[in-house]
């Protein structure tokens, strides 16, 4: 099993500013934001929303996106809330902060890759698949999309468990290419039927082999569009393995397949036994895979700023949020400090 290293970040824009994370020296104004919440309200049928819940109203400015938080052994850190938040906001730019714990509500997304010999894997890991969504709260719900060279929508979001179980069962896609950027990207669009829920976490788990050979969307494409929409990749790679210098190797996948976890604040897995590559993989087990996203999401928290009318000024504004003595964060692929920096610009206009 691979974890995913630190990465470079990507830019991201909306109709009111650019929001820019830079690394914590900021030397640099490149940015990874997990969340523009400056959306309508929508309707859905899939999750219609009670009194109680928070829905993003356009009127709202505010900017949203997980966080790791751990204490100096590593472990995660509960209970904290915007009083144990500190501000740096020289500008005045902003009108208050966000903090919510965990992922009670989830609505997820299992994009799974149906071509050759992945069809049985999928079929044996249904009941694992599940038991991770049943770590989530009463309101979370599970959509299941199945892919080869095209994408197939098996069951829409809801919480029918059993509907859900036989949506692993993929049929056979024998000699068909895969487009997997082309899913990630249907995924992703999935999202825009639901309402924006502020504590409502959006998450896609991609399970392929990484290679891709029919897509048309392009994986920058599937990453601007995860940011846009507030929604996390994990990625769980199933590999396949080629002959090199006379050893069987780990097939490289298709460009952009790792970074779509990595930029979108979530978290890329190599499984299987690829130190014997002819060891049977019948018997792969990802409940240890499952497990471990869902431990991920159970240390994170949104946090969030409301940005004021008067911040779109034309100007750079940099402000600097900070946690208790003790207690660091990460956003993205960003290492853990106690405090970093963010910056908000105005968009770039648009020519005629």
């Amino acid at each position: 099993m691979s974890l995913p290293s630190e990465t470079s970040s990507s830019k991201l824009t909306n109709t009111n500013a650019v929001y820019l994370l830079p690394a914590r020296q900021c030397t640099l104004l490149l940015g990874f934001i997990l969340a523009i919440a400056c959306l309508p309200n929508t309707t859905s049928k899939a999750q219609e929303p009670d009194a109680a819940d928070e829905i993003l109203r356009i009127d709202t400015h505010l900017v949203v996106f997980p966080i790791r938080v751990r204490d100096k052994r590593g472990q995660a850190v509960a209970g904290l809330t915007q009083n144990d938040l500190t501000l740096k906001d020289e500008d005045n730019a902003t009108s208050g902060l966000y903090l919510y714990r965990g992922a009670d509500r989830v609505s997820l997304v299992f994009a799974l890759d149906q071509s050759g010999s992945l069809r049985e894997i999928m079929n044996q890991q249904r009941d694992a698949a599940l038991a991770l969504f049943g770590e989530f709260g009463e309101k979370s719900q599970v959509a299941v999309m199945r892919f080869a060279e095209k994408s197939h929508l098996a069951i829409p979001f809801g919480r029918d468990l059993d509907a859900t179980r036989g949506a692993f069962f993929l049929p056979t896609a024998i000699n068909q290419h895969t487009a997997i950027f082309d899913a990630a990207a249907a995924s992703t669009k999935l999202f825009e039927t639901l309402p924006h829920i502020r504590s409502e976490r959006r998450l896609v788990i991609l399970i392929s082999d990484g290679l891709d050979t029919a897509s048309v969307v392009k994986p920058a494409a599937v990453i601007e569009a995860a940011l846009k929409n507030q929604v996390t990749f994990y990625v769980i790679h199933l590999p396949l393995f080629t002959p090199s210098d006379g050893r069987l190797k780990v097939r490289t996948p298709a460009k952009g397949f790792r970074e779509v976890a990595e930029k979108t604040g979530g978290k890329y897995f190599l499984v299987g036994n690829t130190a014997s590559p002819l060891a049977s993989q019948a018997n792969l087990d990802l409940s240890p895979v499952f497990k471990a996203i869902e431990e991920d999401l159970k240390s994170q928290y949104l946090l969030g700023f409301y940005t004021k009318e008067t911040s779109n000024d034309g100007r750079m504004h940099r402000l600097v949020i900070g946690l208790p003595a003790g207690v660091e964060y990460q956003v993205g692929g960003f290492g853990y400090s106690q405090k970093h920096e963010f910056f908000s610009a105005p968009a770039p206009t648009k020519k005629p």
